[in-house]
């Protein structure tokens, strides 16, 4: 398991859970691979095995980390800092988590502004820096004597960036590592040292990684899946909850006001606008595909949407979403919904990064590569095909995850038609 980011308030949360788990101090709450059931057959059948006696998945046991981050502490004194976990939990798991230290990061202030660490590497190109990524994965494999490798992102939000011409071909993105090119952040040099080496790849922030042609070609070429971005956790969460629910009924949309209060160090990279701009277009995007308003346009072609994010450092991981909906119903009468969601943004990413490696590592065994739509289920802006569009509804997400297992082994796929239950077929 490779983390960019691993001293980071997700990732400290993710080892420590699941190191937390394997000691019997917890339980892997929000994940799917670990407590979910999937339906095999009729309803009458009766047959709803877990996901992970369903499917060969990888035992927790069988996981180690590595990562790399631009502060040198240990997981262990990471944990205390990022302040999500109760000290005692951390301190059971201290023999563990000291062992636990980060290699070098690759890091620009360009494209973080609000951060600034002197752990990390040196090179005179970009490409110097991926070559060394990519050694730093080959040496952790032999070491580590681990058979199959994952990387995750979970490192801070990048500055918004726009496909351009080097992202096209991986010539010209090879070319591009090698002069410099401000278009290439940091999290793509992972992306494309991960797919170099085979490693299947996940962004869980909503800038530019290996969502761009060059790639998702290379990942293509070298048959390794990928799948991204920006882990679905909080307010967007519930917005792929209600919004489907409301389009379902026909109730339509007038304006959806969303703002948030966040004071861990995602929040503190947040507040640079640069770096806003990136997850404003990750949240701003989910509605518009939801409510397809080209479908609908009574109910959706006019409403307004506006997203906020403010840092309010007392709060810490426990950020606080307010959402305010107007709706109106039959002959457009108005009303309104109120959400005051008060969640922890690690507790809810923790479980998404285990079942994205778990799922990644499945994928990789099964021969899948290039896009893992199947996968939408844990994103804001989940990756799709050419001439598609992102499914964004959480249920029609979930269908998919589940009928790809299913297919995986042979089960038939599930339609909800249910009408053989009623002999009329």
């Amino acid at each position: 398991m490779l983390l960019p980011g691993m001293g980071g308030a997700v990732s400290t949360t993710f080892i420590a859970g699941v190191e937390a788990v394997k000691r019997g101090l917890g339980k892997p709450i929000g994940s799917l691979t670990q407590l979910g059931r999937i339906r095999l057959g009729k309803r009458t059948d009766k047959k709803s095995p877990l996901i992970k006696e369903f499917i060969p998945l990888a035992e927790l046991s069988d996981i180690v980390f590595a990562g790399w981050d631009i502060f040198p502490d240990n997981c262990y004194e990471a944990a205390l800092k990022a302040g999500v976990l109760d000290k005692d939990l951390v301190e059971e798991l201290k023999d563990t988590l000291e062992t636990m230290k980060p290699m070098p990061a690759v890091f620009s202030r360009k494209y973080v502004k609000n951060l600034d660490g002197r752990h990390r590497k040196r090179g005179k190109t970009k490409m110097d820096l991926a070559k060394q990524l990519i050694d730093d994965i080959k040496n952790f494999k032999k070491e580590s004597g681990a058979s199959r490798l994952v990387m995750v992102w979970c490192g801070s939000t990048e500055v918004f960036i726009k496909p351009s011409d080097v992202h096209k071909t991986i010539t010209s993105f090879e070319k591009g590592l090698r002069e410099n090119h401000k278009d290439i952040p940091p999290s793509m040099i992972y992306a494309y040292a991960a797919i170099k080496c085979g490693v299947p790849y996940a962004n869980g922030a909503p800038n530019l990684s290996a969502d761009v042609p060059a790639l998702i070609d290379l990942a293509k070429k070298n048959k390794v899946p990928i799948s991204g971005k920006d882990f679905k956790t909080g307010q967007t969460l519930m917005k792929t909850i209600l919004a489907p629910g409301l389009k379902s009924r026909m109730i339509g949309l007038r304006g959806w006001f969303s703002t948030n209060i966040l004071g861990n160090r995602d929040g503190e990279v947040l507040d640079d606008p640069y770096s806003f701009k990136t997850k404003e277009e990750s949240k701003l995007g989910v509605l518009e595909y939801l409510f397809q308003p080209d479908l609908h346009p009574d109910l959706y072609s006019d409403y307004y949407h506006k997203v906020r994010i403010n840092y309010y450092p007392p709060r810490g991981d426990a950020k606080e979403a307010w959402d305010n909906i107007d709706i109106f119903g039959w002959l457009g009468y108005p009303m309104q919904i109120k959400v005051n969601f008060l969640c922890r943004d690690s507790i809810l990413a923790a479980p998404i990064v285990l079942d994205l490696v778990l799922f990644l590592d499945l994928a990789r065994r099964a021969g899948f590569d290039g896009i893992q739509e199947w996968l939408s289920f844990y994103f804001k802006s989940p990756m799709y095909g050419k001439g598609l569009y992102p499914e964004h509804d959480v249920f029609i997400q979930l269908m998919k995850l589940k009928n790809t297992l299913r297919y995986l082994r042979g089960e038939d796929l599930i339609t909800h038609l249910g009408l053989d239950y009623y002999n009329l077929m």
